[in-house]
């Protein structure tokens, strides 16, 4: 039995309510246990900052849209490049890197479980072989249904039993973990060079409006028992005065679970612009604010942007088409049948531009503005706001007013009139960064059920031992010193082995791959139905018997099963 035993960790776990304390903790083949025998493993934390292993609960870092991103930038690819050393690959890329280059940046800065943001079911085969390739994080896919036409028809008929039905079937054929709502009917639309404005529009061919599929798969998420809620990228993404739509769809969401949130919103930087234009786009990161704090049911994350080059990739074809028409940069757009779009542009964000230094403000006040640290996550909807080598930036920000006064002094002259950030005094403390960086995502996405973002007896043995004594610093005037821990730990720990030391990534791993397999009764297996089977044969390129994911495909995996209550 492999044991090792962590000593003199200054453990902050915030869902164990431990703050600072200063402990041991032992590990016995890959599980956190009470203790270990004489003889095991000995690593010295000396008093350091020690946290369960970082989560980002919306990234993009594997799939279709992602490797073409990947190929269509070859500048964005010569940077970043390391060479094979020993079972180490070699890396290239700096906003889409390799997914080994993805898995070791990863677990430098202690990360050690990620979320794919959006799957398309019929591509997911090549999502789950990238998952493969990103062997130091145990990984997950929300699966797209913002465009799906069987749901969209049950929808429209009123028939929520069925939509539960035909999301659990094409969860468990594609195995993946939650439902992802992208401009949920503007997906559909755009296969017709069309467009939804908010959520009471309707959806082209179909009769239903976003607001009713929202509230449908909402519903449905909560029939099937799923562990993590609908995750849902809002109507009007990036375009002035979206706010209004933002707060019109948070007030749709009913309070169904008391135990975790009805409703998980991503980037939702993107989504609190005021104005009418570009000319006079403005902060209204308050009054999105103030609807969060006014529903524990929604849990946002910043979707936080920051100044340099980047790739932007999203299921929402019609938005990166926009972006298109304001860059006039290479741009990709794809359909996907009867499920979804996506579209792909390189953008660099300028300190220069008054619009990206009102984006860059946005993100931190969400942050500060939001009083429950559970409520707002930290990201960077990596790459679209920016690479998630930046969150050691971001949480410096959150952390220290003077360097937000010292960044805020580099921005475009009129940002100060247009934006809150400079009169916002709060400070984030340690416990609430950790919140932002696991606990709150281990909870959000359901996870802490399975050992996931905590340090209690029988939970994976993740851990990130960072250079810092939290007694010793002051954040608000040693942000640099902030920076500089999170950017790289002394041990990250994945399933009981220490994989990264001191910024060099020390083993080879296998990650575990989480997905969901909701139990539905007999009456509502889809593969019986006549009219699903039938429709899915005449419209598909493929055969259904060709459109689940083999196992092979994710050889070490973890299934979560729920019964559905229809």
């Amino acid at each position: 039995m492999a044991e090792l035993l962590v000593k003199n960790a200054c453990v902050i776990d915030p869902l164990q309510g431990i703050e600072g304390d200063i402990m041991d903790i032992a590990i016995r083949d890959g599980r956190i246990v009470e203790s270990v025998r004489n003889g095991a493993e000995v690593i010295d934390a000396q008093g350091f900052l020690t946290m369960p292993g970082g989560i980002d609960s919306h990234t993009h870092i594997c799939g279709t849209k992602v490797n073409f991103g990947r190929y269509m930038s070859p500048e964005d690819m010569r940077a970043g490049r390391t060479v094979k050393r020993g079972k180490m690959h070699a890396t290239s890329g700096y906003s889409v890197p390799t997914t080994y280059g993805n898995s070791y940046r990863y677990s430098v800065m202690g990360y050690t479980t990620v979320l794919e943001g959006a799957m398309a079911p019929l591509e997911a085969r090549h999502t789950h072989e990238e998952f493969s390739a990103t062997p130091l994080q145990d990984t997950m896919a929300n699966t797209l249904f913002d465009g799906n036409w069987p749901v969209m028809e049950a929808v429209k008929e009123g028939d929520l039993k069925r939509v539960a039905a035909i999301v659990a079937w094409i969860l468990e054929a594609v195995k993946g973990f939650a439902i992802k709502l992208t401009n949920p009917g503007g997906t559909e639309a755009w296969g017709w060079g069309k467009n939804v404005e908010c959520i009471r529009d309707t959806v082209p061919y179909f009769g239903v409006t976003p607001a009713e599929i929202i509230l449908s798969l909402v519903k449905a998420n909560e029939m099937l028992r799923l562990p993590h809620s609908v995750h849902l990228h809002c109507n009007r993404l990036g375009i002035p005065g979206n706010y209004s739509c933002t707060i019109g769809t948070f007030d749709l969401i009913p309070d169904l679970n008391r135990n975790r949130q009805s409703l998980y919103a991503t980037h939702v930087q993107f989504h609190s612009y005021g104005g009418s234009s570009w000319p006079d786009i403005n902060s209204k990161a308050e009054p999105v604010a103030y609807a969060v704090n006014r529903k524990p049911q929604i849990v946002i994350d910043m979707g936080q942007m920051m100044f340099g080059k980047t790739t932007t990739m999203t299921a929402d074809g019609p938005m990166e088409f926009n972006l298109y028409r304001l860059y006039h940069n290479k741009w990709s757009n794809h359909d996907v049948e009867l499920e979804t779009t996506s579209g792909i542009i390189p953008v660099l964000y300028r300190r220069k531009n008054l619009v990206n230094c009102v984006m860059w403000s946005i993100g931190l006040e969400l942050a500060l503005l939001v009083k429950n640290p559970w409520q707002c996550l930290l990201s960077t909807d990596n790459p679209n706001g920016a690479p998630f080598v930046k969150y050691p930036e971001i949480i410096a920000l959150l952390m220290s007013r003077p360097y937000r006064e010292k960044e805020f002094a580099t921005l475009h002259p009129h940002t100060g009139s247009r934006v809150l950030l400079p009169s916002i005094d709060r400070e984030l403390d340690w416990n609430e960064i950790a919140v932002m960086t696991r606990a709150g995502q281990s909870r959000a996405l359901g996870i802490d059920r399975i050992g996931k973002g905590h340090l209690r007896a029988g939970a994976e043995a993740d851990i990130a031992i960072y250079p810092l004594r939290i007694g010793d610093t002051d954040p608000s005037r040693e942000y640099e010193k902030v920076i500089g821990a999170f950017r790289k730990t002394m041990w990250t720990i994945k399933r009981g082995r220490v994989v990264a030391r001191d910024g060099e990534i020390l083993v080879e791993g296998k990650n575990a791959t989480i997905w969901v397999r909701p139990t539905v009764p007999e009456p509502y297996r889809m593969e019986q139905d006549p009219d699903f089977v039938r429709n899915f044969e005449r419209y598909y390129t493929v055969r259904m018997s060709n459109y689940p994911v083999q196992h092979h495909y994710i050889p070490r995996n973890i299934c979560i099963e729920t019964e559905a209550v229809l």
